[in-house]
């Protein structure tokens, strides 16, 4: 199995971008070792290998998958069948589409406030403007807590996923204190609503059962961390990611101008290319392999979604985004039993950002002499400074 050190460098035949880079990686070395201060394990970049990984959780487990501050396992992400299909069948009604819909005037409510601060300005940063605060103000309302502390909740989630400091110990240490005080904030609120119910989900989740059983509080606290981690930086990278795509292809903006109809179709196919959540990670529980590469019992196996997302020996026109793409099966939410359960909450929030942004700024491009940095793991895009006439 070769590592890492052999990649061979991108941007050679003049594409540096990242599917370019996914690329190399399928030709060249789709199972590699890898041996870092941030993770240590193997890392499968094939189609083929990443649904193996993903639709096998008894071979690769997702308990102690995730070092995210948390001091228990999140649920029901980290917990493994038989006992995680009663945690997914108390939720997953939860996050249904029938109940995803009720959401929808809220949020359109909310894109147009954050769009009515900077429309007149003709100019904004995107991701400071719209695709960071968006997220955290749908969970702060789906929770039934106060908006104005969406700041708060933007800095909690910006501590365990980009931590301000340097090496990957006082990363971990940051993460933890930041864990300690999401859990503070959880457990606050749950404590106001035993008080007080009201048609939130925190409420729901203290009245729902588990085979006869309440959740407890832990639980509810558990199910909550995953949520506010899962639901505000996934949403924050796909909305900068499909932003900054469009920007730079203005046929395919103006499409969605001209034929709003389209733009579902169009969130699935940028989830595919830009695939925001790049890779996510399990732990092999036995001996196996890979495209006959050798894993270890213990090992740490992540696979790369974006590349499995566009790997040409699976997809028809990889390299071509394309909004009539007829059956689109992308694994932008991952795969198998843990698949996204806030999929389709996430899929209305990308559609209400996306419809109301382009009603109101239809013609909008970078401003001069801005460069989209993506970030590592998420790909979100701080600089996205766009311009538009008024």
């Amino acid at each position: 199995m070769p590592d890492e050190n052999e990649i061979p460098e991108a941007g050679a035949a003049g594409d540096d971008s990242i599917q370019a880079v996914y690329r190399i990686l399928r030709d060249t070395m789709p199972v590699m070792a890898i041996e870092h201060e941030m993770m240590t394990g193997t890392t499968v970049a094939l189609q083929d290998d990443v649904m193996t990984v993903l639709q096998n959780p008894d071979v690769f487990s997702s308990l102690g998958a995730a070092e995210i501050g948390q001091i228990r396992p999140l649920i029901p992400l980290e917990i493994d069948p038989p006992e995680h299909s009663k945690y997914r069948k108390l939720l997953d009604p939860l996050f249904a589409p029938r109940r995803v819909a009720e959401l929808e005037g809220s949020t359109r409510s909310l894109v147009n406030t954050l769009i009515d601060r900077v429309i007149d300005a003709g100019e904004a940063n995107f991701h400071h403007a719209i695709a960071e605060p968006l997220p955290s103000q749908v969970f702060l309302t789906m929770f039934g807590l106060d908006v104005g502390r969406t700041p708060e909740f933007i800095e909690l989630k910006d501590g365990i996923i980009r931590p301000p400091v340097e090496s990957p110990a006082e990363a971990t240490a940051y993460r933890n204190e930041t864990g300690r005080r999401i859990y503070a904030v959880l457990a606050e609120a749950i404590e106001e609503k035993k008080q007080a119910r009201t048609d939130d989900f925190i409420s729901q989740f203290l009245d729902a059962e588990v085979d006869g059983h309440r959740l407890t509080e832990e639980d509810v606290q558990d199910i909550g961390y995953l949520f506010f981690l899962a639901g505000l930086d996934t949403v924050t990278a796909s909305l900068d990611c499909m932003l900054a795509y469009l920007a730079q292809h203005p046929n395919q903006r103006q499409r969605l101008v001209d034929r709003p109809d389209d733009i579902p179709a169009a969130v699935e196919e940028l989830l595919r290319w830009e695939s925001p959540v790049a890779g996510v990670v399990r732990v092999a529980t036995q001996d196996t392999e890979l495209s006959g590469c050798p894993i270890k019992a213990g090992e740490t196996v992540s696979v790369n979604i974006g590349s499995a997302n566009t790997d040409e020996r699976f997809w028809a026109d990889a390299d071509s985004v394309d909004f009539d793409r007829e059956i689109n099966k992308h694994i932008a939410f991952g795969g198998g039993v843990h698949r996204c359960l806030g999929s389709h909450l996430a899929r209305m929030e990308l559609r209400v950002c996306l419809e109301e942004w382009h009603k109101r700024v239809p013609s909008y491009e970078l401003k001069p002499g801005t460069v989209p940095e993506y970030t590592m793991g998420l790909r979100s895009v701080d600089n996205l400074e766009l311009i538009w006439e008024t």
